[in-house]
């Protein structure tokens, strides 16, 4: 009988023993320009934050000192995050995750969900999931999920207003991708694909 897992929240700001271990070994480091100021765990921290808020960069909230001034501009965090998405480290911190879980006798796989969803883009406020009737206006995501609700293959995205099909055809080479990265053994495996159109 599989072990039966808590429940798991987003991670929105890890702790420096968690940044070392699972973080910091897949990340590049800038061989130009000047040092940054503000750690990279401090960095990688604001990039979660931001995703997890779905704000726009320049609105991203940013710890201030005692005379008002941001510690970064937020332009300096957008940097790091498009050298690291250019240079595959979410990827393998990704993959490095994937791995843990194998270790750790947390993944169960004898079926993989394919759930299909859609997230409503942040612009404008409240308003709008009312509005939503309208044309709704966001991503369709793709998540592959094992039966611990692990999601274990990066979620593949398209424009709101299109069928999953096309993004499912991207996620399942990206599920064998990192099932052979981590020597996760396919064979038998029952794809379920839930509200996929």
């Amino acid at each position: 009988m599989a072990k039966r897992q808590g429940r798991q929240g987003i991670p929105t700001n890890l702790s420096v023993v968690q940044f070392e271990r699972f973080v910091l070994p897949h990340l590049s480091k800038g061989s130009r320009g000047p040092a940054t100021q503000l750690s990279f765990h401090a960095i990688f921290n604001y990039i979660l934050r931001l995703l997890y808020l779905g704000c726009q960069w320049k609105e991203l909230p940013i710890e201030k000192d005692r005379q008002g001034r941001a510690e970064i501009h937020y332009a300096r965090i957008y940097r790091a995050f498009r050298r690291w998405q250019a240079d595959g480290c979410f990827d393998a911190i990704f993959e490095g995750s994937v791995r843990k879980l194998r270790q750790d006798d947390r993944l169960d796989i004898t079926v993989i969900h394919g759930d299909g969803t859609t997230t409503a883009a942040k612009k404008g406020g409240d308003n709008v999931g009312f509005n939503g009737h309208k044309g709704l206006k966001g991503d369709k995501v793709v998540a592959l999920r094992d039966r611990h609700c692990n999601v274990i293959a990066p979620f593949v995205t398209a424009p709101g207003n299109r069928n999953e099909s096309p993004p499912l055809r991207e996620a399942l080479p990206q599920l064998t991708r990192i099932a052979r990265a981590v020597g996760l053994d396919l064979r038998g495996t029952i794809v379920s694909l839930d509200g996929v159109a």
